[in-house]
């Protein structure tokens, strides 16, 4: 059932890049950091201040799943839910398909966080063999924080989210993951100069300060 799947959704990245191709280069930063380190939270304050739309590919994921009629629901559903990285086919597609609808609709607007992504070193894999050519990333922008900081404030979210994953089985999960499959990657683009790094145990005022100063000198 997946391969199917994943075979259709090749053939709409492929059609989705041929349109975003034709318009101007979309510009990438990549932000990274375990769950709870404050990824969006920093995104929407970047977004207010800097000429930057916001993509997290955990909200495009969650929100195909949600999608009354989808034909990856369920399959990304599992995924989620096991704490697992979902197929980056799925991902690829729903990031393009955003970059093309934004830039669609303003042509100025070609600047993106993507939240999230990539996770592993199939996400990178996948992103360089299909997007390498057709986007620039500038930057990793990483929020570095500790585990239990994370924890802590992924059970606190939970309260008040309702999202299925923000529960101590799967945080832990997701942790693993985060430090198995995602550190990898960011430690990869570190040996290419390519990380900036951002302490984000602070409250969200301090830290939106050293993310602005490096926002500020990369232009």
């Amino acid at each position: 059932m997946i391969g199917p799947l994943l075979g259709n959704v090749s053939l709409r990245v492929r059609s989705l890049l041929r349109r975003v191709s034709l318009m101007m280069k979309p510009q990438v930063v990549f932000v990274l950091g375990g769950p709870g380190a404050g990824k969006g939270t920093q995104c929407s304050r970047i977004v207010e201040n800097y000429s930057y739309t916001h993509l997290s590919a955990g909200d495009l994921l969650r929100a195909e799943r949600a999608r009354e009629g989808s034909e990856f629901g369920q399959l990304i559903d599992s995924y989620i839910k096991e704490g697992r990285i979902v197929p980056v086919e799925i991902t690829i597609t729903l990031l393009s398909k955003a970059m093309e609808e934004t830039m669609q609709k303003d042509d100025k607007k070609f600047r993106f966080l993507i939240d999230g992504f990539p996770r592993n070193e199939d996400n990178l894999t996948g992103w360089n063999k299909v997007m390498g050519d057709k986007a620039d990333v500038k930057f990793v922008l990483f929020f570095d924080c500790s585990n239990k900081v994370c924890i802590d404030r992924c059970l606190e979210r939970g309260k008040s989210s309702g999202r299925a994953d923000d529960n101590r089985e799967s945080l832990e999960k997701r942790i693993q993951t985060y430090l198995q499959s995602t550190r990898p990657i960011i430690e990869l683009y570190e040996k290419d100069g390519k990380v900036r790094t951002v302490d984000a145990s602070r409250c969200v005022d301090e830290v939106f300060a050293d993310v602005k100063a490096v926002l500020d000198k990369e232009g």
